[in-house]
């Protein structure tokens, strides 16, 4: 009797990356985008550029459809608010979950729990790479640490979530990573594990992994230096206010580590209430264009159509068109209302240094 194994089921061969990318592969122009982007991001985040960083987007893609529809309405509105607004689409194909549910695009692209992983690595990256022929850049969570070797060649930011920002297999992921990401509290409010884990992701590591042929393999990693924290609230309340901001700049400067912090709208911060996030972007709005540069971006949920929907594995014919079926989302008419507010924050905050500049430079000519 073999003692290994014992609770497979079953196993697939799987697509091995190299040859994902071989079907689809990364243009030209696409390469231009993502490498472009990324700089911007860092050079946001590192306070060269004054813009805010803005990653909206569904809470997940369940329709690549809707979301190259999205996506074609955003990257329209980002090239209008480019001079404020430093815009990359959330683009999230796995969900992790608390207990059981539909993990994602990648996993089980039917949506009827047949989960056709090879199906939905192709559907995925394809829809990344429409997307950047919009010339938008996306941004998407990594959670299984094999995946990123399909993707992350066209992803401009990216992002670890509140329930694996304290897993070591994440921050040696992280640390190999060839973007900015962002890396969330615990879902109990503990800041200091995203603090953790930034530090942790900007060292060196070894560990096993798999190559482009997709045969195991161990990795050594440089360390990201452009890792950085998302407040995102907790189960105990928001963590947006400005002392919860400066408390965690306090941290990570007793780190040793850059002080950047990003906020997301949802999630803990709007009580998981679609219509909050409005509220919450509104409190910083007002607080950048008041001069606060601690927060370098925001993160919303945003889609079509407001709200959330129910998903029945295999009957996918039966959902609304542009409405997510995991977190609300804020419909596209507000996502376009609150993404011009920050922007004229932005351009308030800017204005006033501009002032404030002059009469500072009047007043040495004077004396």
């Amino acid at each position: 009797m073999s003692t290994n194994n014992q609770r497979i089921v079953s196993s697939r061969p799987m697509v091995s990356p190299a040859l994902l990318r071989d079907e689809a592969p990364l243009t030209d122009a696409a390469e231009a985008v993502v490498v472009q982007s990324r700089t911007a991001v860092t050079k946001v985040l590192d306070g060269v550029d004054d813009r805010l960083l803005v990653v909206v987007g569904p809470c997940s893609v369940h329709d690549p459809v809707a979301g190259l529809d999205y996506a074609r309405r955003l990257a329209a509105l980002s090239d209008e608010l480019s001079g404020d607004l430093c815009v990359v689409m959330r683009v999230y194909f796995e969900k992790p979950r608390t207990t059981l549910g539909w993990k994602g695009l990648i996993n089980d692209p039917r949506l009827d729990g047949s989960y056709d992983v090879n199906h939905g690595l192709r559907i995925a990256r394809r829809l990344l790479l429409d997307i950047l022929a919009l010339g938008l850049p996306v941004g998407c969570e990594f959670l299984d640490p094999i995946t990123p070797q399909y993707i992350a060649d066209t992803v401009s930011w990216g992002s670890i979530g509140a329930r694996t920002a304290q897993s070591q297999v994440h921050r040696q992921l992280c640390s190999g990573l060839s973007m900015p990401i962002g890396i969330k509290n615990s879902t109990e409010g503990d800041v200091q594990a995203a603090v953790d884990a930034v530090k942790a992701a900007a060292s060196s590591h070894v560990f096993p992994g798999i190559t482009d042929d997709g045969l195991a393999a161990i990795f050594s990693t440089a360390g990201n230096p452009d890792c950085h924290v998302i407040l995102r609230g907790s189960s105990l309340g928001p963590n947006y206010d400005r002392g919860s901001v400066e408390h965690t700049v306090g941290r990570l400067a007793k780190a040793g580590l850059p002080e950047r912090v990003i906020v997301d709208g949802s999630h803990g911060n709007s009580g998981k209430d679609h219509l909050r996030q409005p509220v919450v972007a509104a409190d910083i709005a007002e607080r950048i264009a008041g001069g606060e540069t601690e927060v370098v971006g925001i993160m919303l949920e945003s889609f079509l159509e407001a709200g959330r929907q129910e998903l029945v594995l295999g009957h996918a014919e039966d959902l609304a068109y542009g409405q997510s079926v995991t977190d609300a989302c804020m419909g596209w008419d507000v996502t376009e209302s609150v993404l011009r507010s920050l922007a004229s924050a932005v351009g308030q905050r800017r204005a006033s240094r501009s002032v404030k500049a002059t009469a500072s430079a009047s007043s040495i000519a004077t004396a």
